[in-house]
This record gives structure tokens, sequence and C-alpha cells, in this order.
């Protein structure tokens, strides 16, 4: 029995130790969250605003009401809305003859659409339009390859 005291003693630090840091995880989540958020805002700024240069039109000129409604290209056709597009990538292009991710097809749209200056991979600004987008598929179930909504 005495060893078992002893083996309890001694772990009340450890275990005090580990009390407090699962305590403080919600902190550095709500710390993470924030970050996250700032990015998404940032993105939402660049989606809305003329931002890539170009023809002096912003994403949502064609993926209306930021990207939350159907929208048209220039030529009249209709397209989905971005409710789902987080969630439908990676996907293959046939026109690109490779599977793609959700970022490839932003910088795409950036050059073709707006006819702009894609931001590099990896870079703040297409992180946050990345992180805007994919705040749109928020509770929408993965559908790899499945098709826009």
């Amino acid at each position: 029995m005495k060893s078992v005291n002893r083996i309890s003693r001694s772990t009340r630090p450890l275990l005090t130790g580990l009390m407090i840091a699962a305590l403080a995880v919600p902190g550095v989540a709500l710390a993470a969250d924030a970050h996250l958020e700032q990015a998404i805002a940032q993105g939402k700024q660049l989606f809305t605003h003329p931002s890539f240069g170009g023809n002096g039109k912003d994403c949502q000129s064609c993926h209306l009401s930021g990207g939350t409604t159907a929208g048209k290209l220039p030529n009249g056709k209709a397209i989905p809305s971005l409710n789902n597009a987080a969630a439908i990538f990676p996907r293959y292009s046939a026109r690109r003859h490779k599977v793609i991710q959700l970022s490839d097809q932003v910088r795409g749209c950036i050059a073709k659409a707006i006819q702009g200056k894609p931001p590099a991979y990896g870079s703040v600004k297409l992180n946050a339009l990345v992180s805007y987008v994919t705040s749109l598929s928020q509770g929408k179930p993965i559908d790899m390859g499945g098709k826009p909504q």
C-alpha cells in the first residue's frame, strides 16, 4: 500500500501540470481562431475589391454576393455559388489534364477572368483568399471531385 501512495504523491505535480495545460488549450484555440478569422476577413476584402490588377474586375464580378449565390461569367453563362467549393477539391481538371487544388483554381480565375497577376503559392494573399472561399463551405460534406452547388 505504501508504494501506491508514493506513486500517487509523486505523480501529483505531473497531474496538476496536465490539468493546467488542458485548461490553457481553449485559450490557444481562441488565439488560432482569431488569426483564422483575420485571414478570412482579409480574403473577403481581396475577393470583393479589384486587388490583382488586370481588367479592373474583382472575384465578385462573376461570383455574386461574395460567392454565396449563383453567378454569371462575362459571356452571361450561369455559374454555381462557391458554397461547397472547398468541399469538392482536390479535383481533376480535364482542361488542365491534372488534379488541381482550390488554390490552383483561385489563381486560374485571377489570371484568366480578371486578367490579373495571381498571388504566389504560399503567399498571405492566396492563403487569405483560399481561407475565405473555404469558409463558405463550412459544414458541407467532403465530396472530392463532386459538383459545384
